[in-house]
């Protein structure tokens, strides 16, 4: 071959290459659409394998999809369907069976197959007692071709099959058993083998084993998951319940502090009112020094119940509680850590109630705070807002700006600050709205009410 021509080979060869057409690029995203879809389909498989049913429940019974439930009888019938003519054929032209105690022995060793799909230990007993009637009845064969005792190949893949189903369903002390009766039997067949037939009974003993031991172990690994998703739920409640009480005791002692302002002003005012009005009349002198002492009776009875509800004796709880007039100190500390924030605080707000005051400035809190931990970076809005009788607390935020936060780690939270701003809104009377936005940001709306009962 001359330079020319391996030259010109080597650049067609480069054309014809180029030129060859690549796979599209739409291919690969339904391709991977594909695999996700069979992952997750081969993921419930094996979870409705592993999740324990009811007795007389068929195998898959729980699972979600039709065609999932059916698999078990579909799988069942293949190998009825395979095993009974093939069982019958080998009888009678291997071992030279009559025909009709050949169909009776395949019958019975492959139909029950069916039966294990709901009762399989019930469908064993069947099938064992069968092959042993089959390796009894071959003692006295004679066929031409009749090789293997006591067990022929299709009890073998029968009994594998049946096998699995027995695995996924049953206690261990049953398989044991079964495993144990399949042993014993076949060494006790094995004294009365023929000469010059091969023994499988070690073979289906080692086989049976093994597959009880895998779908056992399988079994069992579901049911680890299945009691360690339980004990999680069980966890959780309980952290909420927890969770809701600590918020409970929180509010009771901001509430104490609350009410405590106002009856010191009560005691205050009725003691002083004889110094105050000198022509009081006498019977109103009275009235108000039992009022004084109904009112410090009450302080002494709260400060008993708060020194009760304060079991750490912590002194901080003792400052005085913060309000909306510290929302944009909340902001500023907010835009310190790193979180964009803006406040929208109107100034005509009026006369806000001590307990709606304390309860907005507590879901600012919360909600600022979750920013921070949730969505690193993303722009915050805060308004506050009076509006007929309502006070209307907003905190909406974007999506995070920063890698690595918790919500593109996977993490879930705990939702625990949700339920305390949800209890603070119900016992003000007022109602919360919380939620995802399509953006990918977060929007927490709170309206209390500026009047209550008490204040008309």
């Amino acid at each position: 071959m001359t330079p020319g021509f391996r030259g010109a080979s080597y650049a067609g060869w480069v054309m014809v290459t180029a030129s060859r057409p690549e796979p599209p690029a739409a291919s690969l995203p339904a391709a991977r659409r594909l695999w996700g879809r069979s992952r997750e389909m081969f993921q419930g498989l094996g979870a409705a394998l592993t999740t324990p049913t009811t007795p007389g429940a068929p195998l898959l019974a729980d699972a979600s999809g039709r065609w999932v439930r059916l698999l078990p009888y579909a799988v069942a019938l293949a190998f009825t369907a395979s095993l009974l003519p093939s069982t019958v054929l080998l009888l009678i032209n291997d071992y030279g069976v009559n025909g009709a105690l050949a169909g009776a022995l395949g019958t019975a060793q492959a139909a029950p197959l069916l039966l294990a799909v709901t009762r399989p230990l019930q469908a064993w007993w069947i099938v064992f007692a069968a092959d042993v009637l089959g390796a009894l009845v071959l003692l006295g064969s004679d066929g031409p071709r009749a090789e293997m005792w006591p067990w022929t190949p299709p009890v073998v893949i029968g009994y594998c099959a049946l096998m699995v189903a027995l695995g996924l369903r049953e206690s261990r002390r049953a398989l044991f058993g079964v495993w144990l009766a399949t042993g014993v039997a076949g060494f006790v067949l094995e004294a009365f083998r023929p000469a010059g037939l091969t023994s499988l009974h070690l073979l289906l003993l080692v086989l049976s084993g093994v597959l009880l031991l895998l779908t056992s172990a399988l079994r069992a690994r579901g049911d680890a998951q299945r009691r360690l998703a339980e004990q999680e739920t069980i966890n959780e409640a309980e952290r909420a319940r927890r969770t809701l009480l600590e918020e409970r005791a929180r509010i009771a002692r901001e509430l104490h502090d609350v009410v405590a302002h106002h009856m010191s002003v009560i005691t205050v005012q009725a003691d002083s009112a004889p110094y105050r009005i000198p022509e009081l009349p006498e019977a109103a002198r009275e009235e108000f020094t039992s009022i004084a002492a109904s009112a410090r009776e009450s302080l002494a009875e709260m400060r008993r119940l708060l020194s009760v509800l304060r079991s750490d004796g912590s002194e901080g709880e003792r400052a005085p509680q913060p309000g909306l007039d510290r929302v944009q100190q909340l902001v500023e500390a907010t835009v310190r850590a790193g979180v964009p924030a803006e406040l929208r605080l109107a100034a005509d707000l009026g006369e806000v109630p001590q307990a709606v005051d304390l309860s907005a400035y507590r879901i600012v809190q919360e909600a600022l705070a979750n920013v921070v931990r949730h969505a690193p970076g993303a722009s915050t809005r805060v308004s506050v807002r009076a509006d007929e009788g309502w006070l209307t607390v907003l905190v909406v935020n974007g999506p995070s700006l920063e890698e690595g936060s918790a919500v593109e780690r996977g993490v879930p939270g705990t939702g625990h600050g949700l339920v305390g701003m949800r209890e603070r809104v119900r016992l003000t009377g007022g109602s919360l709205d919380t939620g995802p936005l399509p953006d990918g940001g977060f929007r927490v709306a709170a309206r209390l009410p500026l009047r209550t009962k008490d204040t008309e």
